[in-house]
């Protein structure tokens, strides 16, 4: 699978390397275990350099010059504000990407984002009557300048036929195994746990095992009512929504993921609540109310025994 890295000047480090990272683990994974997938990944940009919003150089190969891929990841641009990103996409170089994007998703390249990369996605039209999301914290102004997308920004990842964006900068990740779980459901769980283990992600990983519910429907939907009710979450009600029984999705689950559907919703619960710590000021005492916690005391001590962290730490680390 050819994919193309899309960068700017200024893009967020940790954006590209958690995906050039994430890929590239795949890739050996997949060739010790001998599964039959390899992602030729390749750093393409608009200008011949450029400089990360850590000073670090990149010599990306010139887009003109190459035919479309099968897939471009778009990183994130290093702003956080609306004010920044207005200036940001008045820039010559994301005009450029702009047309870019546009001319590979005419091609029928798979186009993604994350973070404020899906402001760049979103600049270009494509995004335009279809689902997607973005950073919470951006999400008003996102849907102000953007009114035609169908904008859901409590989803970390969505995917469309042709448009994958995901929210958070610490979502890179994410798109990274969706991507990787697209092509071997079997190597995306291996990848999950060495990243696990080698503790690279430890504060998000509850939130990438959730992608390989993609290739089930039924799981696909229970995830999305889920998503939207995790406040007042019952067996009942959601076996009641799906139209089907609660043994039918407790076979189902363990089917597909290995697990209960109560451990499943477990992993959101913790997933929205580290969203939240990390691109809000809420208190743990709310975000516990809002993910279907009686009090922060219960969520505090989840998030301790799943990320080994404390509250402190992982609001820390999405500043």
């Amino acid at each position: 699978m050819r994919i193309f890295v899309l960068v700017v000047e200024d893009l967020f480090d940790t954006g590209l390397t958690s995906v050039l990272d994430t890929l590239e683990i795949a890739n050996e994974l997949a060739l010790e275990k001998s599964i039959k997938v390899y992602f030729e990944v390749t750093i393409v940009g608009v200008r011949e350099s450029l400089r990360t919003r850590r000073g670090l150089q990149v010599t990306p190969k010139l887009a003109s010059s190459l035919s479309p891929p099968n897939l471009a990841i778009v990183p994130a641009l290093a702003v956080a504000t609306p004010e920044a990103l207005s200036k940001a996409l008045q820039r010559s170089d994301i005009n450029d990407v702009r047309s870019l994007l546009k001319s590979w998703y005419q091609a029928s390249t798979v186009v993604t984002a994350a973070c404020t990369g899906t402001y760049i996605l979103a600049a270009t039209g494509i995004l335009d009557g279809v689902k997607a999301t973005t950073p919470l914290w951006l999400a008003p102004d996102f849907r102000k300048r953007f009114p035609e997308v169908l904008l859901d920004e409590s989803k970390m990842l969505v995917e469309q036929k042709q448009q994958v964006t995901a929210g958070t900068a610490l979502a890179h990740f994410d798109l990274a195994l969706w991507i990787i779980c697209k092509q071997s459901p079997t190597l995306g769980q291996l990848v999950s746990r060495h990243l696990m283990l080698d503790g690279r992600i430890s504060k998000t990983v509850h939130a990438m095992s959730n992608h390989l519910a993609n290739s089930d429907p039924l799981i696909e939907h229970f995830e999305d009512w889920t998503r939207h009710n995790l406040n007042s979450f019952s067996m009942v009600d959601v076996a009641k929504e799906l139209n089907t029984s609660e043994r039918t999705l407790q076979r189902r689950f363990r089917e597909v993921l290995g697990c209960t559907p109560i451990a499943f919703v477990q992993r959101l619960r913790v997933e929205q609540s580290l969203h939240l710590l990390q691109t809000t000021n809420a208190s743990i005492e709310d975000i516990a109310k809002s993910v279907g916690y009686q009090d922060g005391v219960t969520l505090r001590t989840l998030l301790r025994k799943k990320t080994g962290c404390h509250v402190r730490e992982l609001r820390n680390a999405g500043q």
